[in-house]
C-alpha cells in the first residue's frame, strides 16, 4: 500500500482518537444505555421538559457514537477494497477506494471540529441579518450578493433559510434583510460569520466603470426554545406596525401586518413581515428579540464575542473580517485567520467552510487569530 493512502488513513484515525477523546467513548456508551433505558418509560412523558432533555441528550450521543462507528467502518472497507484491487490489478477499483478514503478523510476532520462545537447555543437554528454599509446603493446590492451566499450555503449542508424580514434599496440590492436558518449546528458553524464583509469590484451602477469599495454587515444570534428563561418587561417595548417594504416576489408579505418591536434600554430592534397574520408575525418577532438579548448575555460571559460586538459599531473601514476583491484581481481573504482563496464565485455560491473552520478553530485554540488588517485593493 502507498505511503500516501497510509498517511491518509493515519489521519482519519487521529480524527477518530479525538472524536472518542472529546465524547468520553466508554462514559458515552454507558449513558446511551441509561438513556435508551430511561426513554422506555412511559412515565417519563409525565414531565415533557425533562423529557424533552432525556431525548436531546440521547439523541446527540446517538448521532456522536454512530459517526465515529460510520467512519471506522468506511475506513476498513476503503481499505479493503484497495488491497484487494491492488492483489488482482483492478487499477479503476484501487482509484475509486483511494478517492473515497480521501473524501473520509475530509469529513473526519470536519466531524472532529464539529464535535468541539460545545457552546452553549451552538446546536440551535439562527437569525442572520445582513445590513447595507457605506457605498450607497453598491452597499446595498452587496447586502443583498451576502444574503444569497449565506442561502446558498445553507442549502448545501441541508439547511433550511426562511425569510422574516426584508428592507429593500431605492436602486437595487436590500438595506437590510432577516432570515432564520434551521438546520444541525446552525448556530455553532455561522457564529463567527458576525462582522463587517468589505467588497472590492467595478461598479455595475458606475456608467463610469469605476472601481469601488463598499461595505455590508452580518450579525448572526442563536434561536432559544424555552429552557433558556429571557425576562422582558413589555413596558419596555414600543411596538409598531407596518407595510412591508421589501421588493415583493416570494419572500415578502405586502399587507399592513409587519412587526416592529424596540426595546427601548438597550436599543435592540427587531423586526418580522414573514406571515400575512400581524398575530404570527408578533410571536416571531418576540422570540427574535428573546433571541437578541440572550445574544447579549452570552457577549458578556464571553470575551471573544465581546470583540465580535465590538467590530459591530460601525460599518465601513477598520472593522471588517473579510474582503472580498473581484478587480483588479479576484481573491477573498478572512483578515482574522489570513485563509484566502482565488476562487471568488465559488465563495459566493455559498462554499464558506474553510473560512468557518478555520475561525472555529481560532476560537477553539483560545480566541480569534489575528489577521492581516491591511487595504488589499
Amino acid at each position: 500500500m502507498r505511503a500516501e493512502i497510509e498517511a491518509i488513513a493515519n489521519d482519519i484515525n487521529q480524527s477518530l482518537e479525538l472524536l472518542r477523546r472529546h465524547i468520553d467513548w466508554d462514559n458515552a456508551l454507558r449513558r446511551l444505555d441509561e438513556l435508551n433505558a430511561i426513554s422506555e418509560n412511559p412515565e417519563l412523558w409525565n414531565d415533557a421538559a425533562e423529557a424533552q432533555k432525556v431525548m436531546r441528550e440521547r439523541t446527540h450521543l446517538e448521532q456522536s457514537t454512530s459517526t465515529v462507528r460510520e467512519i471506522e467502518r468506511e475506513r476498513d472497507d476503503f481499505l479493503e477494497l484497495i488491497e484487494l484491487g491492488e492483489m488482482e490489478g483492478d487499477l479503476t477499483v484501487v482509484a475509486d477506494a483511494e478517492a473515497g478514503m480521501a473524501r473520509l478523510r475530509d469529513r473526519s476532520r470536519k466531524m472532529e471540529l464539529e464535535s468541539l462545537l460545545s457552546g452553549e447555543a451552538d446546536s440551535n437554528d439562527c437569525y442572520l441579518e445582513v445590513h447595507a454599509g457605506a457605498g450607497g446603493t453598491e452597499a446595498q446590492d452587496w447586502a443583498e450578493i451576502l444574503l444569497r451566499m449565506y442561502t446558498r450555503w445553507a442549502e448545501k449542508h441541508g439547511c433550511r433559510a426562511v425569510w422574516l424580514e426584508e428592507n429593500a434599496g431605492e436602486e437595487a440590492g436590500l438595506k437590510s434583510a432577516t432570515v432564520q436558518i434551521s438546520g444541525h449546528n446552525a448556530y455553532g458553524w455561522l457564529k463567527t460569520e458576525s462582522g463587517v464583509h468589505r467588497l472590492v469590484r467595478i461598479s455595475p451602477f458606475d456608467s463610469a466603470a469605476r472601481r469601488h469599495t463598499s461595505f455590508s454587515s452580518v450579525w448572526v444570534y442563536p434561536v432559544i426554545d424555552d429552557s433558556i428563561n429571557i425576562q422582558i418587561n413589555e413596558s419596555d417595548c414600543r411596538i409598531d406596525t407596518f407595510r412591508a417594504s421589501g421588493a415583493g416576489g416570494q419572500h415578502v408579505n405586502k399587507t399592513d401586518s409587519a412587526i416592529r418591536i424596540t426595546h427601548i434600554p438597550t436599543g435592540i430592534v427587531v423586526s418580522c413581515q414573514a406571515d400575512r397574520s400581524q398575530h404570527r408575525n408578533r410571536a416571531t418577532a418576540w422570540d427574535m428579540l428573546r433571541a437578541r438579548m440572550y445574544e447579549a448575555e452570552l457577549q458578556k460571559r464571553e470575551a471573544v464575542h465581546q470583540a465580535e460586538a465590538d467590530a459591530k459599531t460601525e460599518i465601513g473601514w477598520g472593522h471588517q473580517i473579510r474582503s472580498y476583491v473581484l478587480q483588479p484581481y479576484q481573491m477573498v481573504k478572512d483578515l482574522r485567520t489570513g485563509v484566502e482563496t482565488s476562487d471568488t464565485q465559488g465563495v459566493l455560491d455559498g462554499d464558506l467552510d474553510a473560512f468557518m473552520a478555520a475561525s472555529l478553530a481560532a476560537r477553539i485554540q483560545g480566541g480569534v487569530a489575528g489577521g492581516d488588517q491591511t487595504d488589499d485593493e
